[in-house]
């Protein structure tokens, strides 16, 4: 039984270990796309998403933040993620890392953003006023929250996503969708502004 457990477990390892490659290599890849045909959204708000598990929320948001054409996303300890539930997205979504929270704030601060914390039991919610033009939503990993201490950044303002039910918890894409749309909701620009994708781009599947 101890024999089967340990290979077991060396399995798994092996596994997981493999997965990581191949997530970085399809990072890699995404990323040297990334640079050749990025261009900033046509909206000013950023995303922050500060040291979210690299596998799959962190490209589900980008492809949200790429539909709704928002300037840029900034990663925070993030050093690769998997861009496949992104769809094609990373290509053509600036994105920027940081090593740790306090250098992407002071950057954004000089740039004039105001920085938006999501989280739980917050005393303001979201839509019940116009957020600043110039906003940086900030999303924390899922289990373990944001890497910094809020009480360092008295200047950041929080908001809660309004919940009706007993778990009153979001996935941290599904948050991020809400908050977006409800940014453009203020702010979007004429779908005209827009771009218009060919009907076989709609997919994600250019063959390439």
């Amino acid at each position: 039984m101890c024999q089967k457990s340990s290979l077991f477990a060396s399995e798994t390892m092996r596994r997981r270990y493999n997965r990581k490659l191949d997530m970085q290599a399809r990072f890699a890849k995404a990323a040297r796309r990334n640079i050749v045909d990025a261009a900033p959204g046509i909206h000013s708000c950023i995303v922050v998403l500060d040291g979210l598990k690299p596998d799959f929320n962190i490209g589900k948001i980008f492809r949200t933040a790429e539909a709704f054409s928002i300037r840029e996303i900034h990663l925070i300890n993030i050093e690769y993620f998997d861009p496949e539930p992104a769809k094609g997205s990373v290509r053509w979504q600036p994105f920027f890392h940081h090593e740790t929270f306090e250098v992407c704030y002071r950057q954004l601060s000089a740039r004039g953003y105001t920085c938006i914390t999501l989280e739980p039991g917050q005393q303001h919610l979201l839509g019940e006023e116009k957020p600043p033009e110039n906003s940086a939503f900030v999303f924390g990993h899922e289990e373990f929250g944001f890497s910094f201490d809020r009480a360092d950044y008295p200047d950041i303002l929080s908001l809660s996503i309004a919940q009706w039910g007993h778990v009153q918890s979001l996935n941290v894409s599904i948050a991020a969708s809400i908050v977006l749309y409800e940014y453009v909701r203020h702010y979007g620009r004429s779908a005209a502004d827009g771009l218009r994708q060919a009907p076989t781009a709609i997919t994600g599947r250019s063959g390439r």
